[in-house]
């Protein structure tokens, strides 16, 4: 049976230091984690292999994109890392929280964790993308931590959640729920905002309001996830609100 680790894929948004690329090879290793995937990095040298040491497999298997998008098209969860707080970045869970979440959902979906620039963190347009972010608690008077070093506390939380689970006598039997990719997601969204216009919901040119809108309901969705049932029975109600307004205009 394939593991749950095998739908987990950490995603380095932007890194800089090509050393913190086979630092975090080796960390996911470590864990028991083999995917990782990069976005817009630098190229792989000498220093990115020596860091990953015994971990080749993970770093030279690790897919390269320009573009957040082509990583996530076929992921149903998506999670980012923090450490900064904001209503604009939406919920915020601590690791522990976050991995038993993640936990939940990993046997029968793919899940990605995205963890931003060493010095930046995540852009705002790369946190709209994730259903919820994960803090890690850290010290007030030093709070960054280094890319690796958050690699391998996100993945040795994940892994811990699943020994806690399995020690637990009292844990209910979970049906599995098989969730709709995020490019899915991406389409409903797209849709609910166009129809929303059209109900002249958000007073027209209020750019501001409909961003905010949208992006909370971007998260409400993505932080659950949807099933193919919830998903076509979203469309078939903006379907038949558009045929209402149609024929209300004729």
């Amino acid at each position: 049976m394939e593991s749950w680790k095998d739908n987990v894929t950490f995603v380095l948004v932007g890194p800089r230091e090509p050393g913190n690329i086979g630092a975090s090879a080796r960390a996911l290793k470590n864990m028991g984690f083999k995917h990782l995937a990069l976005v817009g990095a630098p190229a792989l040298t000498d220093e990115t292999k020596w860091f990953a040491h015994n971990s080749l497999d993970v770093l030279e298997s690790a897919p390269m994109h320009h573009r957040l998008e082509d990583v996530l098209h076929d992921k149903t969860i998506v999670a980012g890392t923090t450490r900064r707080k904001g209503k604009r970045r939406g919920v915020i869970y601590p690791l522990d929280q976050g991995a038993r979440k993640l936990l939940a959902l990993a046997s029968d979906n793919k899940v990605a964790i995205l963890f931003g620039r060493e010095d930046r963190g995540l852009f705002n347009k790369e946190v709209e993308e994730c259903g919820f972010l994960m803090s890690v608690p850290v010290s007030s008077d030093h709070p960054s931590l280094n890319l690796a070093q958050a690699v391998l506390l996100v993945a040795y939380e994940l892994s811990r959640a699943e020994y806690r689970d399995s020690e637990s006598k009292s844990q209910p039997d979970i049906k599995p729920i098989r969730l709709v990719p995020h490019e899915e997601l991406t389409a409903l969204t797209a849709k609910i905002s166009e129809t929303l216009r059209m109900l002249e919901y958000i007073p027209r040119g209020d750019r501001d309001l409909e961003k905010k809108i949208m992006l909370n309901l971007k998260h409400f969705i993505g932080r659950a996830g949807l099933t193919e049932w919830e998903l076509g029975m979203f469309h078939g109600i903006i379907a038949q609100i558009t045929r209402k307004l149609n024929s209300s205009n004729q």
